[in-house]
């Protein structure tokens, strides 16, 4: 089976990682970060910092991963890693397809209401779209 883990720094994210190894233990999780170009980056400053904002990210990403790793360990379940940039959803979505994975989990930021219709949600978008059944972790 091909599990697909999408991951930021969030709880629910974390969460969504335990569930993973718990419920695959001794299978093999795919962590999956989605670095956002635009996200935090504003006016000709982004365009000069760049490269410097996107080597942050991708160390942040790496330690992100570090975190996850041990907490699937913690349950006897190995992952893989994978790190790409572009916009989480559409990227979570388009990795599912290729890839052929047979099970995303997801966490939840636990937004409600007039939020979660106004904001939308990584979530929400992934699971409209999703190619494969989709378990979200709160």
């Amino acid at each position: 089976m091909t599990v697909l883990v999408p991951i930021d720094d969030s709880e629910p994210a974390m969460k969504a990682v335990e569930h993973a190894a718990e419920t695959y233990a001794g299978d093999t999780v795919t962590l999956l970060h989605v670095i956002n170009p635009r996200a935090g980056m504003y006016g000709d400053e982004a365009l000069y910092a760049y490269e410097a904002i996107l080597e942050s990210r991708q160390q942040a990403a790496a330690d992100l991963f570090d975190r996850a790793s041990e907490l699937a360990a913690a349950h006897d379940c190995s992952v893989q890693t994978e790190s790409i940039i572009g916009f989480p959803a559409r990227e979570i979505v388009s990795v599912a397809t290729e890839e052929d994975v047979d099970h995303i989990i997801i966490g939840s930021h636990g937004r409600t209401g007039a939020s979660r219709v106004l904001l939308g949600s990584v979530a929400e978008q992934v699971v409209r779209r999703a190619p494969c059944p989709v378990t979200v972790v709160r």
